[in-house]
């Protein structure tokens, strides 16, 4: 007999179409803290878009897409909601995201090891319970220090690529 998969914590219940939509992206943080991105099927359409420097996704099969990559890549993810503004039908959210890079490729990255620890900010816009857009702002930079694939702030070798950087512009100019 083979072993049980677990399926992880249950999903919280979908807010419905008269949530605010400050309930709609709690939800939606609660729900990425189990895992598994499928139930986010439930505040999206067609013509949702999520925006994030990394690149612009379009649907519910693209957003779902990519936080399935990320899920994969770091298993242990945490969202964590720092604060929230609501207004209207506009949301703030200010969090942090932390977890191991040990699952799949994170943007074409083999698994590192390495802990993330990342803060951000959503800009959502919801309607009807629906996740229309979401513009999403987080340092790649950060990104890739932890990671390993930048040097880390303030070395050696992160102070003489900002001084070569420097002296290209000022040659070019």
């Amino acid at each position: 007999m083979p072993p049980s998969v677990s399926a992880g914590p249950p999903a919280p219940t979908p807010p419905g179409s008269q949530a605010s939509p400050g309930q709609v992206m709690r939800w939606m943080f609660d729900v990425l803290n189990t895992h598994h991105a499928a139930p986010l099927r439930a505040v999206l359409t067609a013509g949702s878009r999520t925006r994030l420097p990394v690149g612009t996704y379009r649907g519910v099969d693209d957003i779902l897409g990519f936080w399935d990559g990320v899920l994969a890549a770091v298993p242990d993810l945490t969202m964590t909601m720092q604060a929230m503004a609501e207004q209207d039908d506009t949301v703030f959210v200010r969090w942090t995201l932390t977890g191991t890079h040990t699952g799949a490729d994170l943007a074409g990255i083999a698994p590192t090891g390495a802990r993330i620890d990342l803060d951000g900010v959503d800009h959502a816009t919801v309607r009807g319970g629906v996740i229309v857009a979401n513009f999403v702002i987080f340092d790649e930079v950060q990104v890739a220090r932890q990671l390993g694939l930048a040097p880390g702030d303030g070395s050696r070798l992160d102070v003489a690529l900002r001084r070569g950087a420097g002296l290209l512009t000022r040659l070019r100019h």
